[in-house]
């Protein structure tokens, strides 16, 4: 479904936010996005998203070239939104119609699904919504923001499905309920986060992005998350000195943080 081929992205007047990615995704994998704070995991999912295009190499999805120019084309374009769909990290930024309904349905509407009011209220119901409707986004709490942002994104039902630190505002129950709705799903997930206690729920395989913005790790998750070593190189473990009595000693530790 996916192939990077060297891929590199870079901000105009910035180092590169990452390079030489290549790998390949198949259809129906669950994959866990690993890295710590600005080693580009939230713009490799922009660039597969589209919204953004390599600097360097080629993106393909489904055996063609993900380019602006491919994008503008009215029927590839469409297919394209139809088929892949992003959570942005922080909801806010996705969040512009005048009630909860509406910014539901509004990516449904646009693609001229004719079910798009029964999907708005589906997803609704499935993320305990519905009594928000008619609410104006606005006014909702933080975790009810990442709530109807991910209803937006899952109401398109898409094939590859990105998601940008997801739990990071949801109630345990919401949370638990995604994590059996994303490995129950058949769509392909590209998924990143912070919580490492809850990577091995995510996904099977671990792309992990070190700090030196090229991916170091590609594999079984678990194993990843067992590689202290691993983990202490990419910052996603950290080492302190403990003391027992009048004796101190360090240890390395896996940690969980909310990204800023």
């Amino acid at each position: 479904m996916i192939e990077l081929e060297n891929v590199a992205f870079a901000w105009p007047d910035a180092p590169p936010a990452f390079a030489d990615l290549t790998l390949t995704i198949g259809q129906g994998e669950k994959v866990v996005l690993l890295g710590a704070n600005g080693c580009g995991k939230s713009t490799l999912l922009k660039l597969l998203d589209g919204l953004v295009a390599p600097t360097a190499g080629a993106y393909r999805y489904a055996g063609e070239a993900v380019t602006p120019a491919a994008l503008k084309a009215r029927g590839r374009g469409r297919r394209f939104r139809a088929e892949v769909a992003l959570l942005f990290q922080h909801p806010e930024a996705m969040l512009f119609n005048p009630t909860v309904f509406d910014e539901v349905a509004y990516t449904p509407r646009r693609l001229g699904l004719a079910d798009a009011e029964e999907r708005a209220r589906r997803w609704l119901a499935a993320l305990d919504l519905a009594a928000l409707a008619d609410k104006a986004p606005f006014t909702l709490s933080g975790g009810e923001k990442q709530k109807v942002a991910l209803a937006a994104v899952l109401a398109v039902e898409p094939r590859l499905l990105l998601l940008d630190e997801p739990s990071a505002s949801l109630d345990p129950r919401t949370a638990g309920w995604l994590v059996d709705l994303l490995q129950d799903g058949p769509a392909t997930v590209i998924v990143s986060t912070h919580n490492l206690s809850l990577a091995a729920e995510l996904g099977e395989r671990c792309l992990i992005l070190g700090e030196n913005r090229r991916l170091i790790y590609d594999g079984p998750v678990e194993a990843a998350l067992a590689d202290l070593d691993l983990l202490e190189r990419a910052n996603l473990a950290h080492r302190h000195r403990h003391r027992h009595g009048g004796h101190a000693h360090a240890h390395a530790h896996r940690h969980d943080w909310e990204s800023s």
